[in-house]
């Protein structure tokens, strides 16, 4: 396959068949790259110019020791993991959560955090990136586990979350498929936060300051889901601490 002008990479190796490494292997073709994979364990892995790692943080270490040599680089698709002592040459980590069965534009438009041993391997971070549709941006190995907490609280402990909505529901008698109605209002309220930032988005009873309806509220909890009773009272004293601050100007 011939290499356009503007392109340093002809051919990629994916290495992990899970959630990521298939929805890469997918974009990166669509892409025009000539991909091969996702090769599972145990499997021999093609040279390429870049071999990319999307297997679990624990396994990263051996896998780049594995297949140093098959491809002129290594990158791996970690949030976490610096690369400092990873045995890798860049990561690429979109930032965005993969259920598995995204199709071959899962990357539009998604931030994807780049880093690089040397000013070539960030180059081609930067490059991949954009070839997908995605919009590279640097993560030093000193900013990566602020960035990877800040990632897990916005997605992974939103699930957590919505789980709790759920359980609250569920104890006080509500229908089985009432999660149908939490929907439209978890996608409001993540698009005002979106456009308008945290405090103009906060609404409800303690951005209103009416604690008459939040102790309603606890005593509920506190009756029909008492396990979640803690949760309740630092999201409470945390949203509280929100509605006393004012928006920074844009």
């Amino acid at each position: 396959m011939s290499i356009p002008d503007h392109r340093t990479v002809a051919r990629i190796s994916v290495v992990g068949p899970g959630r990521v490494g298939r929805v890469a292997t997918l974009a990166f073709a669509a892409a025009g790259y000539d991909v091969t994979g996702p090769f599972g364990r145990g499997e021999t892995v093609a040279e390429a110019d870049v071999v990319l790692l999307c297997v679990p943080d624990r396994e990263l270490g051996a896998a780049a020791a594995a297949l140093r040599g098959r491809g002129r680089l290594l990158a791996h698709t970690s949030g976490a993991t610096p690369l400092a002592g990873s045995g890798v040459d860049f990561g690429l980590h979109p930032l965005r959560s993969f259920a598995g069965a995204e199709g071959a534009d899962a990357f539009a438009g998604i931030g994807c955090a780049v880093a690089g041993v040397s000013p070539d391997a960030l180059r081609t971070a930067e490059e991949l990136a954009r070839a997908v549709g995605g919009r590279p941006f640097k993560v030093t190995d000193e900013q990566r586990a602020g960035y990877h907490a800040a990632a897990s609280i916005a997605s992974n402990f939103l699930v957590t979350l919505e789980a709790a909505a759920e359980r609250v529901a569920e104890a006080s008698g509500l229908p089985a498929d009432f999660r149908a109605h939490l929907v439209p209002l978890v996608r409001g309220t993540v698009e005002n936060w979106a456009a308008h930032g945290p405090r103009a988005a906060l609404t409800g009873p303690i951005a209103r300051g009416d604690e008459e309806t939040v102790d309603r509220q606890r005593d509920a909890v506190a009756a029909d889901a008492p396990e979640l009773l803690a949760l309740f009272d630092e999201l409470s004293d945390r949203t509280r601490a929100l509605a006393r601050t004012e928006e920074s100007p844009a």
